[in-house]
């Protein structure tokens, strides 16, 4: 009588995946081992716009003073565009000193204040006109643009659940060959990963707009998917 088989191992790998450290999983007599890769891709709800208000005066309160403008005038472009003020995200001010070397000796120059500004926007037509009008009001010299998912939490639930249906695939697939069925989830293990989208400088865009007519909103800011990639290692016992 031949006994039956200890382990059957099966893990199936891709280079798509990072890598990855996983915890040391101890082989149970009748047990199948399995790992895969999972993922789950959808259009982004939500735009951010980033850019930092940044002026240098000969003294720290006059460089304060044309900050204060300047944060002014992000307010007016977010009332122009229907959107409250609050829901952009600011900074403190910081105020550095700023100098230059002349003779090989440090002098003093000036006093430069920054502060980084976000906003998150859900209508994506409104990007273009608000991005604009920062640019028209010489607030801050390079915008970015990023798109990302709200709520991606849930997001990473589905790419798991992708990752696992595929891992129990996998090793029915492997029980059958070798006359035998799945049974319970012994031990599992997972890895969520999203991707990153480098930012979009808005700079050049909007020095072309001047002299270029407007494109739709949808001609300019079609947003990257957004894709988020789960791997799951499952230990299954074997019937």
């Amino acid at each position: 009588m031949k006994s039956a088989p200890y382990l059957l191992a099966l893990c199936i790998l891709t280079t798509a995946s990072p890598a990855q450290d996983h915890p040391a999983v101890t082989a149970l007599p009748n047990s199948i081992y399995v790992g895969a890769d999972g993922k789950f891709e959808s259009a982004p709800d939500t735009a951010v716009i980033q850019f930092n208000i940044s002026v240098q005066e000969t003294t720290s309160q006059k460089a304060y003073e044309q900050a204060s403008k300047q944060a002014e005038q992000v307010r007016q472009a977010l009332r122009d565009n229907g959107i409250e003020p609050k829901a952009a995200t600011i900074g403190f001010f910081s105020v550095q000193p700023a100098y230059e070397w002349t003779n090989s000796k440090q002098k003093l120059t000036g006093y430069r204040v920054t502060t980084n500004v976000s906003l998150k926007l859900r209508d994506f037509s409104k990007i273009g006109p608000i991005t604009q009008q920062l640019a028209d009001a010489n607030v801050s010299e390079t915008q970015t643009l990023t798109y990302t998912l709200e709520n991606i939490d849930e997001a990473k639930n589905k790419a798991v659940e992708d990752a696992y249906h595929r891992a129990r695939n996998s090793a029915d697939a492997l029980a059958h060959a070798s006359g035998r069925t799945v049974g319970e989830l012994s031990y599992a293990s997972i890895d969520t990963f999203e991707n990153q989208h480098l930012p979009v400088p808005r700079m050049a865009r909007a020095l072309a707009a001047k002299t270029e007519p407007a494109p739709t909103p949808t001609e300019e800011f079609t947003p990257q998917t957004v894709t988020v990639t789960a791997h799951v290692n499952a230990l299954f016992i074997l019937k």
